[in-house]
């Protein structure tokens, strides 16, 4: 296989292209290029551009917009060649056919302008969907943490990534899978929840989804992002080695093992006094040699740049390539800047070894390889581009599917809900006519499309009004406040609607934006709990109207629910429920949805202070030594539902698939070997007159340990749907090495003792216990080690005449 390479004065010549040559692996093929290409060729591969982003700060974040003044030419960009091109669909509102024409013609450019002739990769968010006009918007990450249904998350992913590379896009910049730590950070609606086997198990479902469908998905932020001081965003991370092994980092791990994530996002958080995007042990000793990660390290934008002007550990741009470089950072993002002409300098003066240069390479070409970049039957055109259509009604039914799951039923007192057609219903909160509401911030109408209003959404998005009204024709609604603000005046129109109904429904929350334009989302950080503006008061003005009030939370944190609202017959928890989130809560409150969600973080009962988490150690929880109780309001995993399910008989299971006794008379808990793994099952029986959905949750205790553990931490759950009547085996099989934690030394061990595993309606409600003890010799794991417990559901055959519910 050969090809036409110029040389000079328009000369070509033919020369052997084995980098074409589909025939040899991508490692391969990018090894045989590398030596070919000159300094300023290979660094071109190196880098994104962004064209069309304003530089003035509105459409970039603060400090960024420094960097796109000087941004170069198109020409000049492209000579070269080029590495990526930055979110041509998610910049400015543009029609999907007429953008992927654009695109096509851009690709067609950068083929024809470049030795090679290697077409760049191109890059979008994707975190609620393909974020580009007309796409479909999908309910926010903290969304697909409530479903607890990693199978649903994983076909949402897939009809995104089938979307995107319609459109021409070969990587997404999603999912993140941060852990919560503080809910007073802004890109907390971004996380999918406080627990690292829930966000790892949904997360590495929603990479599934992406890769499956031909899309590079990109893991991030790596790693420490969301354990800022203070919940703000970029602070420094004053997080110990523990936290970082065992809270973490397994989201990532799962993530690249079970889902097969090919690019990986550095965060832009500095740890211990070490910024990530300069952490060598973090992005290559542990990330590849220890993880055996092969794909590409993608910056954060502008991160590199940052680690001259807001970290301060290099004193020029030269300097800061450097260290990414060493650190194992592959492409700048998402414009030009550090890794463009400082770098080539930096390598002509010897400050930088071209080895790291070739180094980073070799992973971008063989990355574009696997793409079929480098094929010589790359079309740059989608086939079928004018039936091109990012928004259809299969993917708003998946859209609406995971909206349902999501939405959690906190509180019913009395059966207010679901709400009968005969009841006279007010309507009322900033939140009940805003489609907004149901918007997160790195949806496309709330990132970009709030920037032009002439525009419109793209999609249609009922509000709650709209979809609440359809089913409550006589409904009456008055708005009380703004979300933000002071303004009082509204209410007492919200007040009279309240009283002249036998129910009323008050939505509250947030507005998603960027940096300080909303109340949640990038850049949006809280000082506490509150919901913001006067929309407390307004709460408290509506209950004191004596009427029943189902309180409806459309936000992107957990806000706190104190004794102010306990008054409130019902509520409600919705994070950011996508396109057609107003219709699922619509369905839920009228009662044709049972609701299944369960709570991904905790909801707080206290605004101030510094939220814990649920796997805080017993000093984290209540105790003597402190007046303040950090009990939460609503504990991680709550949520009911319109039936009753009763749980029992919780077992051991044997090889031979036969119960065993779960403990002995004096409480000794059975054999498990260290190095082995148990089956547990509960039976589970819904006893009520309606079809329903229950989440079994599997949460370990361990008593004793010689490290400090958390009272109990999430192994394991399923979704068990079960008509009245019907009943299931829940069960489980668990490895020791779940267990596993980091111990006095700085090693991952399974420890023998004593443990329990609880079967628990949340992390503050245990149905039942199974004790074990673990037996055999301290044991050292690594990262091969076994990080799931797998469950499965099965219906039982016969039931005894009476089955009692386990006290919880």
């Amino acid at each position: 296989m050969k090809s036409q390479l110029p040389v000079a004065d328009g000369a070509t010549t033919d020369v052997a292209a084995p980098w074409r040559d589909p025939r040899l692996s991508p490692v391969e093929r990018a090894e045989a290029l590398v030596p070919l290409m000159t300094l300023e060729e290979k660094v071109a591969q190196l880098v994104g551009v962004w064209v069309g982003a304003d530089a003035s700060g509105e459409g970039v974040a603060p400090y960024q917009f420094e960097m796109m003044d000087d941004a170069p030419h198109w020409d000049t960009v492209i000579r070269h060649g080029l590495g990526q091109l930055t979110r041509p669909f998610g910049t400015a509102p543009v029609d999907p056919v007429a953008g992927a024409r654009s695109l096509a013609a851009s690709q067609a450019e950068i083929v024809a302008a470049s030795r090679f002739g290697i077409p760049a990769q191109v890059h979008e968010e994707c975190l609620t969907g393909f974020a580009a006009w007309r796409a479909t918007v999908y309910p926010a990450p903290l969304s697909w943490g409530a479903s607890f249904d990693p199978e649903l998350v994983e076909e949402a992913a897939g009809r995104i990534a089938r979307s995107m590379r319609a459109a021409g896009v070969h990587q997404g910049l999603a999912p993140v899978l941060d852990v919560t730590r503080d809910y007073r950070w802004g890109r907390t609606e971004e996380t999918i929840g406080e627990d690292p086997y829930l966000v790892g198990t949904i997360g590495a479902a929603y990479v599934r989804g992406l890769e499956n469908g031909g899309v590079v998905a990109t893991l991030k932020h790596f790693a420490g992002y969301s354990a800022s001081r203070g919940g703000r965003n970029l602070a420094p991370v004053p997080m110990g080695p523990r936290e970082l092994a065992d809270v973490i980092l397994p989201p990532f791990e799962m993530a690249l093992r079970f889902g097969g994530a090919r690019s990986v996002m550095n965060s832009y958080a500095e740890i211990d006094g070490v910024p990530v995007g300069a952490d060598e042990g973090l992005l290559t000793r542990l990330l590849r040699d220890e993880w055996g990660f092969t794909g590409t390290v993608v910056a954060d934008y502008f991160s590199i740049r940052f680690l001259q002007t807001l970290h301060g550990v290099a004193g020029e741009a030269g300097d800061a390539a450097r260290l990414a470089l060493r650190a194992g950072i592959d492409v700048e993002l998402p414009t030009v800047d550090v890794f463009g002409a400082p770098l080539v300098e930096a390598v002509r003066a010897g400050t930088v070894d071209e080895a790291l240069v070739d180094r980073a390479l070799r992973r971008v070409l063989a990355q574009k390889a696997e793409l079929g970049l480098l094929d010589e039957d790359w079309q740059p055109l989608p086939e079928d581009v004018e039936g091109l259509r990012l928004d259809d009604e299969a993917a708003q039914d998946v859209s609406l599917r995971l909206a349902r799951e999501s939405v959690v039923l906190l509180r019913n007192t009395d059966g207010v809900l679901p709400l009968g057609p005969e009841r006279r219903v007010a309507l009322v909160g900033p939140l009940a006519d805003d489609p907004m509401g149901m918007l997160g911030c790195y949806t496309f109408p709330a990132h970009i499309g709030v920037r032009y209003p002439g525009s419109g959404m793209g999609v249609e998005i009922p509000s709650l009004r709209d979809a609440l009204g359809a089913l409550h024709p006589e409904l009456r609604y008055a708005a009380g406040c703004d979300i933000t603000g002071d303004d009082t005046s509204g209410f007492a129109e919200a007040v009279a609607a309240a009283r002249e109904s036998d129910v009323c429904v008050l939505a509250v929350g947030d507005r998603a934006g960027l940096f300080g334009r909303g109340t949640s989302g990038e850049g949006c950080d809280a000082v506490d709990l509150r919901l913001p503006g006067v929309q407390a008061e307004l709460v408290s003005a509506v209950l004191g109207t004596g009427t029943p009030v189902v309180l409806v939370l459309l936000t992107g944190r957990p806000y706190a629910l104190g004794a102010e609202f306990d008054p409130a017959a019902a509520v409600v928890q919705a994070f950011f429920p996508g396109q057609r989130g107003g219709q699922a809560l619509a369905e839920v409150l009228t009662g044709a949805v049972d609701p299944s969600g369960r709570l991904p973080v905790s909801v707080p009962r206290d605004a101030g202070g510094l939220p814990t988490s649920y796997l805080a150690p017993p000093l984290g929880r209540r105790s003597e030594v402190s007046s303040v109780d950090p009990t939460p309001a609503f504990p991680f995993g709550h949520g009911l539902g319109y039936t009753t399910f009763e749980w029992s008989d919780p077992e051991i299971v044997g090889p031979d698939g036969h119960p065993q006794q779960a403990a002995d008379d004096n409480g000794a808990g059975t054999e498990w070997p260290v190095d082995d793994a148990v089956t547990v099952r509960i039976t589970v029986r819904n006893a009520g007159s309606r079809a329903g959905t229950e989440v079994v949750q599997l949460y370990l205790h361990d008593p004793v340990a010689q490290t400090t553990r958390p009272v109990v931490r999430l192994v394991g759950y399923t979704r068990v749907p079960l008509e009245p009547g019907q009943a299931a085996y829940a069960t489980f099989t668990v490895p020791a090495d779940v267990t596993s934690f980091t111990g006095l030394h700085g090693r991952r061990i399974v420890e023998p003792g004593d443990v329990e595993l609880r079967f628990g309606r949340s992390s503050g409600d245990p149905a039942a216990t199974v004790r074990l003890r673990l037996t055999g010799a301290e044991r050292e794991v690594g990262h091969r080690r076994h990080l799931l417990s797998p469950a499965r559901v099965e219906p039982v055959p016969t039931l005894p005449s009476t089955v009692t519910e386990v006290p919880g």
